[in-house]
């Protein structure tokens, strides 16, 4: 049996070589456990803000006065007449208290820039007693405005708004055709037939 003979640098070689992978191997460790702590931090963020989200409240909004309606409004459809456009209707008190100073509020789309108008319209009679009924109209420009929307209804005390429910009211009117009269020129003397054999014609 041959005795293998001991070389020293082969011993320390191979030792560096061994120092190296296990320094490899924990610097991948590490740079793993990083990532990974990483990834869960981003993703219980993300968690943590979709409950967030989740649970929040949405904002409140005023949608309008609160309790019980005092009176109902009818809307006519719009009618255009000679480039002018009209919208009216009736408001009708449904409570059981007079009703003082009452007026529509309206809402008007520009169709220039889109921004929006408020129109107030008061009702006649302005005061409104239970199971009454008042008018409300305006005319406005048909080039002007783009739509016309029941905003709102205010009444005394300090003209506030009210609590109100809506409907349609009147249909529009169809539109009138007017009649023309055409007059075609006799081309043949008095009591003579247009067409005849001596002077012939096309029938339409």
């Amino acid at each position: 049996m041959i005795n293998d003979p001991f070389h020293p640098e082969e011993a320390i070689a191979r030792e560096r070589d061994s120092n190296k992978r296990t320094l490899l191997a924990v610097v991948c460790a590490v740079a793993l456990t990083a990532i990974l702590l990483v990834g869960y931090g981003i993703i219980r963020k993300y968690h943590a803000m979709k409950v967030l989200a989740e649970n929040t409240p949405p904002p409140v909004t005023d949608a309008g006065p609160k309790g019980p309606a005092l009176a109902h409004v009818l809307v006519d459809e719009p009618s255009i007449t000679k480039g002018m456009t009209t919208i009216g209707g009736v408001v009708k008190n449904i409570s059981k208290q007079d009703l003082a100073n009452v007026s529509v509020v309206l809402e008007l789309r520009r169709r220039k820039d889109g921004g929006l108008e408020e129109s107030i319209l008061p009702v006649t009679p302005s005061q409104l007693q239970p199971e009454q009924e008042g008018s409300y109209s305006v005319t406005v420009p048909a080039q002007n405005f783009a739509s016309i929307r029941l905003a709102g209804l205010k009444a005394d005390p300090r003209a506030t708004l009210i609590a109100y429910t809506s409907s349609p009211g009147k249909k529009r009117a169809p539109e009138r055709l007017e009649p023309k009269t055409i007059v075609v020129k006799r081309t043949g003397k008095p009591g003579e037939f247009i067409n005849s054999a001596d002077n012939p014609g096309r029938i339409p």
